[in-house]
């Protein structure tokens, strides 16, 4: 029960993302990409560091902890920068199909980093998805790519990294740990860097401010922190196949707010996206329902007449 927990977690974190790029699309005409990110996540540090010091988790962070959430940080950081300077140059939608480009890079660099195999139903799941996110995302008969289209490719590179290493690490240091570090990080860099990539814009709005705190603290110290503990319980290949869903809620997002319409190509590339994350969990549901048919089975069986 834990797993399926974790995974609707996973999809309750997957629609707050997805619901924020047309809020940050919005707020980066009155800030500089990097700079949004530095206040964004010196929010949802400053929120976490007060639950950690609240709950005294703070306690329990050692050398051992610094360093992966510290390495999870970095990725973070620089997966946001390509993230929000493709997302100034290009639509919502299509910064969030790009981006989900990871989904079928997480297998890939699981297995070539830590030799962890994929089952051959989730490699068939991501297939499915990804060829829906190019069905969405690539003109019909081009695959010409503008400047903001190769940064959100960048991005899904680096965050599939990021879902490996803390898939890797949640149930190793702990969820709380990983979180609270590597949003500090993530901060951290952001403060020191934002000033090197270019002028530095800012117009202090009511949209500006409701992008910071919503992104901080819903999207960022809410989100990853429940993305760490979701992680703990699911597979890295599991976890990039829900994360194909933000795509479609962050069109659904666009949609609704400012009418961005979707042809019948792309309609039928989100129902294949759709498709390939239920082909998986449906199968899990199927899997999991024998496994305890069986165990009941067996505990029957052991159980001695009277």
């Amino acid at each position: 029960m834990k797993s399926v927990r974790a995974e609707l977690t996973l999809v309750g974190t997957t629609v707050v993302w997805g619901t924020t790029f047309v809020v940050v699309k919005s707020a980066l005409t009155e800030v500089s990409p990097v700079l949004f990110l530095a206040l964004r996540f010196s929010v949802a540090a400053l929120a976490l560091i007060a639950v950690s010091f609240s709950y005294e988790r703070w306690r329990g962070i050692g050398r051992k902890g610094m360093v992966p959430g510290i390495a999870a940080g970095c990725l973070l950081f620089v997966a946001y920068v390509f993230q929000t300077m493709g997302l100034e140059l290009t639509t919502p939608s299509k910064s969030a199909f790009l981006t989900g480009l990871s989904i079928p890079m997480v297998p890939l660099a699981s297995s070539l980093v830590y030799r962890n195999r994929p089952r051959a139903i989730e490699v068939a799941g991501i297939l499915i998805a990804s060829f829906g996110m190019a069905l969405m995302t690539l003109p019909a008969g081009s695959f010409g790519m503008s400047r903001g289209d190769l940064f959100s490719v960048l991005c899904a590179v680096v965050f599939a990294l990021h879902i490996v290493v803390v898939s890797h690490y949640s149930p190793m240091i702990g969820f709380e740990t990983i979180a609270l570090m590597q949003v500090v990080t993530a901060a951290l860099l952001g403060i020191v860097s934002f000033r090197s990539f270019g002028p530095v814009r800012f117009h202090a709005t009511a949209g500006v401010a409701a992008a910071v705190l919503i992104t901080g603290l819903l999207a960022t110290a809410l989100a990853f922190t429940a993305m760490a503990w979701s992680q703990q319980y699911t597979t890295a290949s599991r976890a990039a196949l829900i994360f194909a869903l933000e795509p479609v809620i962050a069109w659904l997002t666009s949609y609704v707010l400012t009418g961005e319409a979707m042809s019948g190509r792309g309609k039928t590339g989100a129902v294949l996206i759709l498709g390939g994350v239920l082909l998986v969990e449906l199968r899990r549901g199927v899997e999991t329902g024998a496994a305890r048919r069986a165990s009941d089975h067996n505990d029957s069986a052991a159980t001695p007449d009277v």
